[in-house]
């Protein structure tokens, strides 16, 4: 079975003791804190997430706070960072901490899996950062450099391969008998720091500075562009969509999409899953009872997801109506509002089109 050596290792930790990067949220001494960047970091770089976790912290400092919040405040804070579902589990999250656990997260691993959100590596990464405790911690950075300093050539996104380097890091405590907490603390952070500062990734790591270079056998084999091996992505579906930014007076139409799915629970402006021109724009509106002012024709964007584009066109739509035909979870808002509500960054620029500037009136 493959195999991490001390000595290579003590070196890992050495480096990563003088290079490690001063972050918000490392070296805190509380697990809340590794649980909610660790969170935060699933799908965001590191250098991004920084602003989103203080501004977080600050508001809601702690399980308490975060188990209270309003939801639409809590999507509010975590605007930008996508995938709001992370947000909610987090609330739900804290919710059980609070009645179930008195404010403190569990150190046991099966019941840290059982919690809302919280995965094996997750899971891994708070009982080893926050706790000291010997579990690991596999995010996409150790999977990079496990696989190039071992040898590892199966597919990355194979979940075998996964467990194979959870397993490789488990025996390494075992058989090192390693218990002290910053030591395990400080280990499972090296492995993931040196894959976003040295072992990066698209064949150009900066081998010469890695403290585990002599005994790395993608660098003596000189396979680094080969290893890892990543099968392709799936191409993302792409969808045509319309938006209308209804406006009544100073007021803009709001609704509210479905608690399940994509962007669950978020306001947005009113579309639809097709591709109108202005006059098809118009009458589509008309039969669903707005009477129509004037259309203006606003910039088109798009947005990326994971799985999924969406291609936008979008019309500023000005009505006379006295009372709008309001749909279900719809809502009117003024531009101060807009601005403050949990809106997904896929209207951004249109959010961002209907921004105040000081002194200025709609």
């Amino acid at each position: 079975m493959k195999e991490l050596k001390k000595e290579e290792i003590d070196k890992l930790l050495d480096w990563y003791r003088l290079n490690k990067r001063v972050l918000p949220f490392r070296d805190t001494g509380d697990p809340y804190d590794v649980w909610i960047s660790e969170i935060m970091l699933q799908q965001t770089r590191i250098e991004a997430a920084v602003s989103y976790f203080l501004r977080f912290k600050k508001e809601l400092p702690d399980i308490d706070a975060l188990a209270q919040v309003k939801e639409d405040r809590l999507l509010r804070l975590w605007e930008g960072l996508g995938y709001y579902s992370r947000a909610r589990n987090l609330q739900k999250c804290a919710r059980i901490l609070k009645e179930e656990y008195g404010n403190e997260i569990p150190q046991d691993h099966e019941r840290l899996l059982k919690l809302p959100g919280i995965g094996p590596y997750t899971a891994g990464a708070i009982l080893a950062i926050g706790f000291g405790k010997p579990y690991p911690a596999v995010d996409g950075n150790v999977l990079r450099v496990l696989t190039r300093y071992l040898g590892i050539r199966d597919d990355i996104r194979s979940n075998a391969v996964r467990k194979d380097l959870e397993t490789v890091v488990s025996s390494f405590y075992e058989k090192e008998k390693i218990t002290d907490q910053r030591y395990i603390s400080d280990l499972t952070q090296a492995l993931m720091e040196l894959g976003a500062m040295v072992c990066i990734p698209n064949g150009k790591p900066l081998c010469t500075d890695c403290p585990m270079k002599d005994r790395c056998y993608a660098y003596r084999k000189d396979l680094i562009g080969q290893i890892p091996y990543r099968s392709p992505n799936k191409e993302r579906k792409i969808v045509e969509r319309t938006l209308f930014m209804i406006r009544k007076g100073e007021d803009f139409l709001l609704g509210k999409r479905p608690d399940k799915g994509l962007l669950a629970g978020m306001y947005e402006f009113m579309g639809i899953d097709e591709k109108l021109n202005e006059t098809e724009a118009g009458e589509y509106l008309r039969k669903k009872g707005y009477d129509i002012l004037k259309i203006v024709v606003l910039p088109s964007s798009k947005h990326v997801f994971s799985h999924v584009e969406w291609h936008m066109d979008a019309y500023e739509v000005i009505v006379a109506n006295k009372d709008i035909p309001f749909e279900e979870k719809q809502i009117l808002v003024g531009k101060e509002e807009l601005q403050k509500l949990a809106i997904p960054s896929a209207f951004k620029a249109y959010v961002d089109h209907y921004a105040l500037r000081e002194g200025e009136h709609l």
